[in-house]
């Protein structure tokens, strides 16, 4: 892809937005960075808000040596995992701030999809970024999220509404507006009942026409 793109997803709990994200940067052939690849990323690199100028000042030998990381690190996040488990805490602004770099720095050298992590708000300024939110109605996440976990109904209320209110209070806490703010956005979209697949079709379609790719 020639020209850089920055697609930013954020999701409501139960919806398949990171089995879309994933659909989607195998459509338009970009990686995707979701909470657990940028832990692996600070993990293995040990990075800090400071080291990051070091990273930018030899970005072929960094890079190169990303590139065979990102490969390894995708082919273990590919494990099924339970997404309850990766609920954003409310940390220190000083991580918050790294992960915000590594982000910038990252986008800086490829075209790439944000999962989560407020993106569209660390992209707002950034003309070559497209900002989607994903929902869907209650009925049916409840019913996504007590299959694929195997809890009962209630049970599924419950976690959805907690990480829904987690995830809420991590964009306030950061970003100082609220994720459900359709302002935010390029495209709000519902996913009640349909495809993951057909729906990274339709955002595909849409990205390409935006950028002209």
């Amino acid at each position: 892809m020639a020209k850089r793109i920055i697609i930013t997803i954020g999701r409501e709990f139960g919806t398949g937005g990171r089995k879309i994200a994933m659909e989607l940067g195998q459509r338009l052939g970009i990686n995707v960075y979701d909470k657990r690849l940028l832990d692996s990323i600070k993990e293995h690199y040990n990075l800090t808000t400071e080291q990051m100028d070091k990273i930018r000042a030899k970005k072929k030998s960094w890079w190169t040596d990303f590139k065979s990381f990102y490969q390894q690190a995708t082919t273990l996040s590919a494990v099924p995992y339970n997404e309850a488990v990766y609920v954003p805490e409310v940390n220190s602004e000083l991580i918050y701030k790294e992960e915000s770099e590594i982000l910038r720095t990252l986008a800086e050298q490829e075209s790439c999809i944000i999962l989560g992590r407020t993106g569209f708000h660390i992209f707002r300024d950034e003309p070559n970024a497209y900002r989607i939110f994903l929902m869907a109605d209650m009925p049916y996440r409840r019913d996504k999220v007590a299959r694929r976990l195997n809890i009962n109904e209630g049970s599924a209320d419950a976690l959805i509404k907690k990480i829904d209110e987690d995830r809420e209070n991590y964009t306030k806490a950061f970003s100082g507006v609220s994720r459900y703010d359709a302002h935010n956005y390029d495209l709000c979209l519902n996913v009640t009942g349909l495809d993951p697949v057909h729906v990274a079709d339709f955002i595909t379609a849409l990205v390409k026409e935006r950028f002209s790719l």
